[in-house]
């Protein structure tokens, strides 16, 4: 918040909403310039256990309304737990609703049969898994806005060293990673960057003094794999896993 952010994305799973609320209570920045996104667990979900999880959810981050709710998979009890949050948003206890690792299938099959639709799909968007496909779907079915979880593919395949968007960021003077974010910022994606250091957070949010040419987005293009980097949403495997996860630990 010091270096300019005023979007906070956390998570019941990132088991780190009370330092959130700490920050907030802290900080001389005024609680209506602050944007505060949390995700529901598949262990709250439900109707009843949902608006109870987001209760609790208030409590830890010491706010009275939190500004984006998520449903954090596209697994269990969705429509019950989509319901609780149209509900507390009638309560003014959250402002949008949104959902988070939603295909292209599950956002349809929401959008089809909710009077509501969710404002945000937070997905894994990143130049190995660009989801374009995804972005006009999400536009054209009820002007869903995506938001990029892991635009660095956290890392993997070398991304910061990538030669292609190395050479684009010698250009501008800019890093790899500023020309991923300036990439998604032109795309009308909204970036979750995150780093636990100062400097690369001023770095992350300097992304606004350089654009990006068409020959710079082709080369970009050139990267796309379609794969995803963690997780496949549309593989059985993946549903196995977060059952057994969810079994092994309640939050």
């Amino acid at each position: 918040m010091e270096v300019g952010y005023r979007h906070i994305d956390t998570a019941q799973s990132y088991f780190n909403e009370e330092e959130v609320g700490d920050a907030i209570a802290e900080t001389s920045v005024a609680r209506e310039d602050l944007f505060i996104t949390t995700k529901i667990w598949l262990s709250n979900y439900g109707y009843e256990k949902t608006k109870q999880s987001v209760k609790s959810s208030l409590e830890k981050l010491k706010v009275n309304y939190i500004d984006l709710v998520l449903l954090h998979q596209p697994f269990g009890d969705v429509f019950g737990s989509y319901k609780a949050l149209v509900d507390l948003k009638k309560e003014d206890k959250i402002r949008a609703i949104g959902i988070s690792n939603f295909n292209e299938l599950r956002l349809a099959d929401l959008i089809a049969f909710q009077d509501t639709l969710p404002q945000i799909n937070q997905i894994e968007i990143n130049p190995f898994h660009q989801r374009e496909e995804d972005l006009q779907n999400a536009l054209s079915r009820g002007n869903v806005q995506l938001e990029a979880g892991a635009p660095f593919a956290e890392g993997k395949n070398g991304i910061f060293e990538n030669e292609i968007l190395s050479v684009i960021g010698k250009k501008y003077g800019k890093s790899p990673a500023q020309v991923i974010l300036r990439w998604l910022y032109e795309r009308g994606i909204i970036s979750l960057a995150k780093s636990v250091k100062k400097d690369r957070m001023k770095q992350n949010i300097d992304i606004f003094n350089f654009s990006l040419t068409s020959e710079d987005k082709e080369q970009i293009g050139t990267l796309q794999t379609s794969d995803s980097q963690f997780f496949d949403h549309d593989d059985l495997k993946t549903v196995d896993f977060f059952e057994k996860l969810v079994k092994e630990r309640e939050i």
